[in-house]
């Protein structure tokens, strides 16, 4: 509980102020109407928001999201298997497994902060902080990597993609298969560079029957102009690019709000240490 500053006059508030607020009253003075709009800046938005403002808008919400992605993942691996496992060299790479991972990630980061928050810990403040600190400065890394290496990248994908092919159809596998049929049916495409990457799988002239134009039982062995001639991995790139904005978007609100997070973490740990000076 925080500890009760001396203020001259009565207070109006029936209730103990947080120590977070305490120490902020001490920045203004500590008289009564400084101690007041301490807790005004603290709590304000308490009756709208629940018992916490600060873990409600910047730890609770990120928590409950992280909750929705592993949710949909254990749907994902509960349903589909190991569904859009394209990559041979990491079987274990499938968006199942990485929802799941980044979703218990989050939800572990977001509890350690709203408890830090709800309980004015300055050991589980700190420890929010600087795991939100080390995911962010981990994001930045990988945006500047993958912006500064995009041609090494892209040889290195397509040449892993073409190994996964010989993959297709084969036991244990399923994820992967069913990844490759979806995305050449919904993209009207085939292969990873050409439709061509087929023939080295089947050691014949001859394709899935996902690349036909018009799906029918093994239309994959008919002649080469009944099946999609667009290649996979330029067409999912064109696609990627042509929604660049959508994710440019949904990048800048991410890291806003971990820097508000931040923000509001570090903010919160200060004034609890000045509390803690001030109640000593």
């Amino acid at each position: 509980m925080g500890c009760q500053p001396r203020v001259s006059g009565k207070t109006d508030l029936p209730w103990t102020p947080p120590r977070a607020a305490v120490g902020f009253s001490r920045t203004l003075g500590g008289s009564g109407s400084g101690w007041k709009a301490a807790w005004l800046w603290a709590c304000g938005l308490c009756s709208a928001l629940g018992p916490h403002p600060v873990c409600l808008s910047h730890v609770a919400v990120p928590q409950l999201g992280g909750c929705g992605v592993l949710g949909v993942g254990i749907w994902l691996a509960a349903t589909q298997g190991s569904f859009a496992t394209l990559s041979s060299s990491f079987p274990s790479l499938s968006a199942a497994n990485l929802l799941i991972i980044t979703g218990a990630f989050v939800m572990a980061i977001g509890f350690v902060g709203c408890l830090g928050a709800i309980k004015e810990n300055k050991c589980l403040l700190l420890t929010f902080f600087l795991l939100l600190l080390l995911v962010f400065l981990l994001e930045a890394t990988i945006a500047i990597l993958f912006f500064a290496y995009t041609d090494k990248i892209d040889r290195y994908a397509q040449r892993d993609l073409k190994k996964g092919l010989h993959l297709y159809g084969t036991q244990g596998n399923v994820g992967l298969t069913n990844a490759w049929s979806i995305i050449q049916t919904d993209f009207r495409c085939c292969g990873v560079s050409n439709y061509t990457d087929w023939f080295e799988v089947y050691n014949a002239t001859r394709v899935p029957d996902s690349c036909c134009l018009e799906f029918s039982e093994s239309c994959g062995l008919h002649a080469p102009g009944t099946w999609w001639k667009a290649p996979c991995y330029e067409t999912v790139k064109v696609w990627l690019q042509e929604n660049l904005l959508a994710v440019g978007i949904f990048g800048l609100c991410t890291a806003l709000v971990q820097i508000l997070g931040l923000t509001f973490a570090m903010t919160m740990y200060c004034q609890v240490v000045k509390a803690d000076t001030y109640c000593a």
